[in-house]
């Protein structure tokens, strides 16, 4: 075997079987091997960035790493942006990444770069092939680091001369240990602080958010008095009707500190003190009280589940009744407000959907409220870098077939992988997008006057994108996706109902 087909056949063989790809010139081997070598389903991105951000999303819904192969140091470049919203989603990915020959590299030519540098920054797992012999074995080391905990980023990078040289051995799958427990004595110590009746927060996080795991914080939250709230970006949370509801954390400062206000206790289950998104002139960094005590229940890459079953059970916290839920009826009035949207959403979201929330300022209530929607995923940006919804849209529907996939999109990120539609009407997915066309960047115009800036027109003009107007139903039906405009929360039901009903990809522009 050469290098490349070593290389296919060790990921396959360690359970890892679906790539997300924009080659060049130094993965050509690799593409070549993917004829001869069946079993690696292999998705062409139009851009690195929409590879990086579609392993994230598949990493969250499959549970396990799938591969990025991208070109030379420029290309991982492309895509780190992504790279670091899977990193605080602690998702599994690795990165296969060509880079010049051995022997080529030392004549500087134009892609050469700090390849293995760019990768240390958002890789807990870095490692350069240095011969064919070994590169089985480095990517079965690859693989079984991407999988440490609940989830980290590898990144193999493989010299074209590995690649294209005979002489390659396939790499045995490595195991790996399961997340680690959290010690006895703090599941009492956690315990004891909530027997003292005084007034606790409880933040729950973990990746990822199961069902369970809410119905034994909110069996904790009732027995204790405490009071309970997601952390404020989440990997993957379960929920809708049937399911214990848990809020989240509010993005504003003001919003979040009151939910926060009085507490004596912040319990940490999975997830790290709450803090301000950005510094702010005369604001706190730190969102709890200060004289709160902070108690770390479980730190995010240990067993979240099994402490808060214990903890519920060392409380001796009977279950709690699921609440009763009903959707609403669809909207009947015409405006378009993110109440009449989310009502519309909340009664005709389809069966175990899958949504994927980069709705930024118009959704920022969306979490909240579609707690009454049918049994769904949430998936959302959990780095704050734009971009990321599009992609992991495109990797949920690749990753749990057989399920809608809802995309809430707003339009100044969608612009980043806007070529991530492309990839869907290849694969023809079934992805409904509702792209929240408001044509400006609204989140940023309150981050003006969140940092106390005084902006004057030339300022407003550059959160403006309304000039030229993205028309986006074209643009989606030039990548090939079926797309219609609504200017109503009516027309936007309808075209709702439709799009859910299709097999394929369907983007919605919601005029607001």
């Amino acid at each position: 075997m050469n290098g490349a087909e070593t290389l296919v056949r060790t990921l396959l063989a360690s359970g890892v079987d679906t790539c997300f790809a924009n080659p060049g010139t130094s993965e050509m081997h690799f593409v070549a091997a993917l004829d001869r070598v069946p079993g690696m389903r292999c998705v062409l991105c139009l851009f690195e960035g929409v590879a990086t951000g579609a392993a994230d999303g598949y990493g969250r819904m499959a549970g396990k790493p799938a591969i990025t192969l991208l070109h030379g140091g420029p290309g991982l470049a492309n895509g780190l942006a992504n790279l670091h919203n899977a990193r605080r989603a602690s998702t599994p990915i690795l990165n296969v990444v060509g880079d010049q020959a051995t022997h080529h590299r030392p004549l500087d030519p134009p892609l050469t770069a700090d390849t293995e540098g760019w990768a240390r920054g958002l890789s807990a797992w870095t490692c350069v092939v240095q011969s064919v012999e070994t590169i089985g074995d480095d990517a079965a080391a690859g693989v079984q680091a991407a999988r440490v905990a609940h989830g980290q980023i590898g990144t193999l990078i493989a010299p074209a001369d590995t690649c294209w040289n005979d002489g390659g051995r396939e790499g045995k799958p490595r195991p790996v240990s399961p997340p680690g427990q959290v010690a006895p004595h703090v599941i009492r110590q956690v315990a004891q602080a909530l027997r003292t009746g005084e007034p606790a927060v409880l933040i729950l996080g973990g990746s990822p958010i199961r069902a369970t795991m809410i119905a034994d914080a909110q069996r904790i939250a009732a027995a204790t008095g405490a009071r309970l709230t997601a952390a404020q970006f989440n990997a993957r949370v379960e929920r809708g009707r049937g399911r214990h509801p848990v809020p989240r954390l509010p993005y504003g400062i003001d919003q979040a500190m009151a939910v926060l206000d009085g507490a004596k206790h912040v319990v940490l289950i999975g997830t790290m003190p709450p803090v301000a998104p950005f510094a702010y002139p005369n604001r706190p960094g730190l969102l709890a009280p200060k004289d709160a005590a902070v108690h770390v229940l479980a730190r995010p890459e240990q067993d979240v589940a099994d402490a808060l079953a214990r903890l519920a059970d060392e409380l001796t916290a009977p279950a709690v009744a699921v609440p009763a839920g009903k959707a609403p009826e669809r909207p009947t009035d015409s405006a378009v407000t993110p109440e009449a949207i989310t009502q519309a959403l909340a009664a005709l979201l389809p069966e175990n959907a899958v949504v994927v929330d980069e709705s930024v300022s118009f959704g920022r209530n969306f979490f909240n409220s579609l707690v009454v929607a049918a049994p769904h995923d949430w998936l959302q940006i959990t780095g704050a870098a734009i971009g990321c919804g599009l992609p992991m849209a495109t990797s949920a529907a690749i990753a749990a077939p057989g399920r809608r996939v809802v995309s809430l999109q707003a339009d100044g990120s969608a612009m980043y992988t806007l070529q991530a539609l492309w990839t869907q009407a290849r694969e023809q997915l079934p992805i409904t997008t509702v792209l929240l066309s408001n044509r400006k960047y609204e989140i940023l115009l309150g981050e003006l006057a969140n940092v106390g800036a005084n902006p004057g027109r030339v300022a407003l003009d550059m959160m403006d994108l309304g000039n030229p107007e993205i028309g986006w139903t074209r643009l989606a039906q030039g990548m090939g996706v079926e797309a219609a405009r609504a200017t109503t929360a009516m027309e936007f039901a309808d075209l709702f109902i439709q799009a859910n009903k299709g097999s394929g990809p369907f983007l919605i522009e919601l005029f607001i």
